[in-house]
């Protein structure tokens, strides 16, 4: 593992991504995250699945770092029904 990739994990832990999970009709599952559009991913099973898109959050994130500053500022999540 290069410096700067250990670095770029390392600002990452412990923050808490929202993650929308779907069982596809063609079998395993894909999964995307919901405050990086551009992290997305899948697996045959649930667990890697989430193992997979934690690795697209880190690799989203080394290319884009700016977006971790984004992400750091407060949120906060609504469900409404249309």
């Amino acid at each position: 593992m290069r410096e700067d990739e250990a670095m770029s994990k390392a600002k990452v832990r412990g923050i808490k991504f929202t993650v929308i999970l779907r069982k596809e009709d063609v079998g395993g599952y894909s999964v995307r995250c919901v405050e990086l559009p551009g992290a997305i991913s899948e697996g045959d099973t649930k667990k890697e699945a989430l193992k997979n898109i934690k690795e697209a959050i880190e690799l989203y994130l080394e290319t884009w770092p700016d977006e971790l500053k984004r992400i750091k500022k407060k949120k906060e999540v609504v469900e409404i029904t249309v």
